[in-house]
């Protein structure tokens, strides 16, 4: 018991770190018992550090408060890393998770952000400044937002590629 203490002593004074969070999406839900109608909210968030680490969370609570919160500390139980080359991400990539498509394209320098509500949350909370973005298939922004990570996490850098292949990042470009 006592150790416990100390650890959640130990967290709390670590400094706060740069994470920041943003509600994609929150619902009201209803569960019909016999004494009527049990009314909550569930909550989509997106929760990144603006320099390449990412996550998304979902919570559930009878408050729209407390399933923000909630949401918010499962994104953060949930980051990954994400490649990123001058401001956008390293090639193309297309992802599908469940009924969601999605697409992502580099874009240059100065294009900022082309994309959809969902999207654009995960993308920026990333740290992405330009890049180009297209949702395809179904809208509804669970799978939006997962079919975005997935695609996000299949994202290489050309360091990866060239340590995979044995050979120099140089010859990566250049064949």
């Amino acid at each position: 018991m006592r150790d416990n203490r100390n650890k959640r002593q130990d967290r709390q004074q670590q400094p706060e770190s740069d994470i920041k969070d943003r509600l994609v999406t929150i619902n009201r839900v209803t569960k019909t018992t016999k004494g009527g109608r049990t009314f909550s909210f569930s909550a989509v968030v997106v929760v990144g550090d603006e320099k390449g680490k990412v996550g998304h969370g979902s919570g559930k609570s009878r408050e729209v408060v407390t399933a923000i919160q909630k949401g918010i500390e499962d994104g953060k139980k949930h980051m990954v890393s994400v490649p990123i080359v001058n401001g956008t991400v390293p090639h193309a990539q297309e992802a599908v998770y469940s009924g969601a498509r999605v697409l992502i394209k580099p874009a240059s320098p100065g294009t900022g952000v082309i994309a959809g509500g969902a999207m654009r949350a995960v993308l920026e909370s990333a740290g992405i400044k330009d890049v180009l973005a297209k949702s395809l298939g179904s809208s509804n922004t669970h799978n939006v937002v997962k079919a975005t990570f997935l695609a996000l996490t299949k994202m290489r850098n050309a360091a990866e590629v060239a340590d995979v292949r044995g050979i120099s990042v140089h010859r990566v470009f250049n064949g």
